[in-house]
């Protein structure tokens, strides 16, 4: 057995298709087929089922699978141990940040990484917080960057800011002249939302004690507040924003931003890391510099709730 061939089984798990995993371990798709053919036998058992497509782990295979990825997660840990002692900030950090944070948090993330550690590779995917989560027990991320709590015993929770969350009104709506807005005032036929899946959709129907209507003339699903703006700006309706999403606002599209009553709804952004994570130094670093971009009164919960999450 060879930490070889584990990649190879823990690479074809990941993609379930031979010359996907080849290609990512850039090998032929011949070399990956017979070397897992190998490990089978030197195992005497199968660890794939070859009869089904797309191909898929059998039962023993899974629990070979899930030691495999732990094995290969260990076997980096001695790179490591020497970039720290060099005090070397190089490598790969594989992020996962949800939609609602993206445009606000990694423009700025990305210019102060790069000019401070150019040999630090970033890899970021944007995607919803249920991949995130599975991505990192799959070991294809290194971290996460996420609304919480998510209530899960294999994920560690490290929690950077809170942000507020304001109401975001059309000029035409009855409530853009009021300066505090009560939860129970958002008509929910006003309101835009974004597409299931959304850990944000889920806060703002928790925060407004509602259930969207499902008699709307017009359903429009996105993952995109910017695009729920400007639906907003077009029409009478009503979305709801996170703070990073207005904290570059103009004065006049302040005017369009109301509070809610106290205490101030928030959110609880955090990194997270699988409880097994191995690139400390690398995480710590990304941490302190994330906190350097937030404005301090964002890091503290203050006068602010956090609102509830349904996962």
């Amino acid at each position: 057995m060879t930490l070889t061939q584990l990649e190879y089984i823990v690479a074809l798990d990941s993609h379930r298709h031979f010359v996907q995993a080849s290609e990512k371990c850039f090998v032929t798709q011949p070399t990956l087929s017979m070397q897992i053919q190998k490990l089978e036998e030197e195992l005497g058992v199968k660890i794939f089922d070859r009869t089904k497509q797309p191909v898929i782990p059998t039962e023993i295979g899974t629990s070979i699978i899930e030691q495999a990825r732990i094995i290969l997660r260990e076997s980096k840990r001695i790179e490591l141990l020497i970039n720290d002692q060099k005090d070397i900030m190089t490598g790969e950090l594989r992020i996962g940040i949800i939609p609602t944070l993206a445009p606000y948090l990694l423009p700025h993330l990305f210019k102060r990484m790069r000019e401070k550690y150019p040999q630090l590779n970033l890899v970021v995917k944007e995607t919803i917080t249920e991949e995130v989560i599975q991505e990192l027990k799959k070991n294809r991320l290194d971290c996460g960057l996420v609304v919480t709590p998510l209530k899960d015993p294999s994920i560690k929770e490290h929690v950077l800011f809170y942000e507020e969350l304001f109401v975001y009104v059309s000029k035409k709506n009855s409530l853009y002249d009021k300066k505090y807005v009560l939860a129970t005032e958002i008509d929910p036929d006003q309101l835009w939302l974004l597409e299931e899946g959304h850990c944000f959709r889920s806060q703002i129907l928790n925060l407004c004690e509602l259930r969207k209507s499902a008699d709307s003339h017009f359903k429009y699903e996105t993952g995109n507040i910017e695009t729920l703006k400007r639906m907003v700006d077009k029409s009478d309706g009503i979305t709801i924003l996170p703070e990073l999403a207005v904290m570059e606002f103009t004065k006049s599209q302040m005017k369009l931003v109301k509070r809610l009553k106290e205490p101030s709804p928030a959110r609880e952004v955090s990194l997270v890391t699988h409880r097994d994570h191995i690139k400390t130094k690398l995480i710590k670093t990304l941490m302190e510099e994330i906190l350097d971009i937030v404005p301090k009164q964002m890091q503290k919960l203050n006068s602010k709730k956090v609102v509830e999450i349904n996962y």
